[in-house]
């Protein structure tokens, strides 16, 4: 079998997917994106795709990973990371198919029969994350995640970080002890202030408190842990296990969070989750993207044996029809059930793609970029 083939398709709402083509009629779908920077992830896959996989055996999975990251002098970030990510997807996808099983047969099956799942409920500007946060307890879910500050100066006043609490202590009263609440810093709290926050937010018993510092700052988690009992995750910005690998080896982190569209795909995921387990360390998947990321984020969510709960990004239980149901032709694969999915079983990722609707909406183009935020004195501010 060859590769023949590849398309990409910008798609609303922020979406870039990979269509790769072999001589055998199978296609692979992948999804190669960084929120803000579809072009430049597609100029990276195009690259690689005609510099290197055309006329390659689908197969060869791990040799093609290698070669995709060495073969080039200057290695990893995530534009090249998010580009070998979503090649890295539809060749999982394609080899799926051609054996006809998921997966995560191929990565050594299943370690679980369901995947614990949680959502974002907003909480940067608080409008009504009440109401989003009891919408998620009353259809099942039992952990959610949200973020409690907008911009943040490197210290703030007693009054913000009462505001910070005041919006936590209201999910709290909203869905109670039942469910398990993960408050995302964002990075955008220094490690000064960070301290403060963190202790304060302490009565609430968070699952765990994502980002607390930005990834550039990440020598600065041992501390932070020493000061506080809430557990620390961070690796939304961490795109491979050489990435992960000074963080483990500081310590003071509890769970990691690498989206396999970001972090170089399925074959990298499963090693850092590896990595992981091997510090004693649970894996919640990063996953704030489309229908092709998160069934290629559940394939290992399905394997690996320290996941703790899996991230997604659109709606999947009952509600009004969410952006992931225009590209694939049978969005209910995503089958949701008091708070968890179940593993998806069709071959390859699990998702059938409807090829005409991606072709359609991709004529619209595709227009997001992230906000520029700015502190009351005119400089730049964290998003």
């Amino acid at each position: 079998m060859e590769i023949t083939g590849y398309e990409l398709f910008e798609v609303p709402p922020r979406w870039l997917f990979l269509k790769v083509e072999t001589d055998a009629g199978i296609v692979g779908w992948g999804e190669p994106i960084v929120e803000g920077r579809a072009q430049t992830v597609r100029t990276a896959v195009k690259e690689v795709m005609e510099s290197y996989l055309l006329g390659q055996d689908p197969h060869a999975i791990e040799d093609h990973w290698q070669a995709m990251y060495r073969g080039c002098f200057y290695r990893g970030g995530p534009v090249l990371m998010s580009a070998i990510a979503g090649i890295d997807q539809a060749l999982w996808d394609i080899k799926g198919k051609h054996f006809d099983v998921p997966v995560f047969e191929l990565l050594g099956g299943r370690t679980r029969d369901k995947i614990r799942v949680y959502q974002w409920i907003g909480g940067d500007r608080v409008s009504d994350i009440g109401s989003e946060a009891k919408q998620l307890s009353e259809a099942g879910y039992t952990a959610l995640k949200m973020d409690a500050s907008n911009q943040m100066r490197h210290l703030e006043p007693p009054k913000v970080v009462d505001d910070i609490v005041d919006r936590v202590r209201h999910v709290r009263d909203v869905v109670g002890e039942k469910m398990d609440i993960v408050v995302d810093f964002r990075g955008r709290i220094s490690k000064s202030l960070a301290k403060r926050v963190i202790t304060a937010l302490e009565p609430y018993d968070l699952l765990f408190v994502e980002e607390p510092v930005l990834p550039e700052n990440l020598e600065y988690v041992p501390e932070l842990a020493q000061a506080t009992t809430v557990p620390m995750a961070t690796g939304e910005r961490l795109y491979s296990r050489w990435d992960f690998k000074p963080l483990f080896k500081r310590g003071g982190i509890d769970v990691i969070q690498p989206a396999v569209s970001h972090a170089g795909g399925i074959s990298e995921l499963v090693r850092i989750a590896a990595m992981a387990e091997a510090h004693d360390v649970a894996v919640a998947p990063n996953c704030p993207l489309g229908p092709i990321a998160l069934a290629a984020s559940l394939q290992v969510s399905t394997a690996i044996p320290n996941l703790l709960m899996q991230d997604h990004g659109f709606d999947i239980y009952p509600a009004p029809k969410s952006a992931a149901d225009h590209y694939l032709h049978d969005a209910s694969v995503f089958e949701f059930d008091d708070g968890y999915l179940a593993p998806l079983s069709k071959a390859g990722l699990g998702v059938e793609i409807n090829e005409s609707a991606v072709r359609e909406r991709s004529r619209q183009g595709l227009d997001w970029s992230n906000p520029i935020w700015r502190h009351e004195d005119g400089s730049i501010a964290e998003w």
